[in-house]
């Protein structure tokens, strides 16, 4: 016979477990929030974190500073890699540049494929964004997303 006591303990700390992992999974399913700030910044916001394989990602990238932000090209120097640094996936270029103003955005939707045209596999990747060498900084900004089967 198990004691009192122990049961007790046991129960409890199933219990605490689950609504512990539950919080957590909420935490880790949000999207980034949208902060403006003072000068230069730059942030991406995916439409969530978490996605079912060959469902579209909406990426919003935002100068959210006071300040114009000049990219390399109109695709907003957009990368997706795996975690392991390989490009998955980059829009096409065009070779001039685009500034993005103070507040102002740019959508791509990705649909999960690959720059030759395959579908990607169930993993993490990472979305960056980054601008083009200005007065000798670059200003560079990723999120990491989740897509299952």
């Amino acid at each position: 016979m198990i004691p009192k006591g122990a049961t007790i303990c046991f129960v409890i700390g199933v219990v605490s477990a689950g609504v512990l992992g539950a919080f957590l999974f909420q935490v880790s399913s949000q999207a980034p929030k949208l902060v403006y700030q003072e000068g230069r910044s730059l942030s991406i916001i995916p439409d969530r974190i978490n996605y079912h394989m060959g469902q579209e990602v909406k990426i919003r990238i935002i100068n959210s500073g006071t300040d114009p932000l000049t990219f390399a090209d109109p695709s907003l120097g957009l990368k997706i890699r795996g975690l392991d640094g390989t490009i998955i996936y980059s829009p096409p270029t065009a070779g001039q540049s685009y500034t993005l103003m103070p507040h102002q955005e740019k959508i791509f939707d990705w649909n999960q494929t690959r720059t030759g045209g395959g579908k990607v596999f169930e993993g993490r990747y990472d979305i960056e964004s980054n601008t083009s060498p200005e007065a000798g900084s670059i200003l560079k900004k990723s999120v990491t997303i989740n897509i299952f089967q």
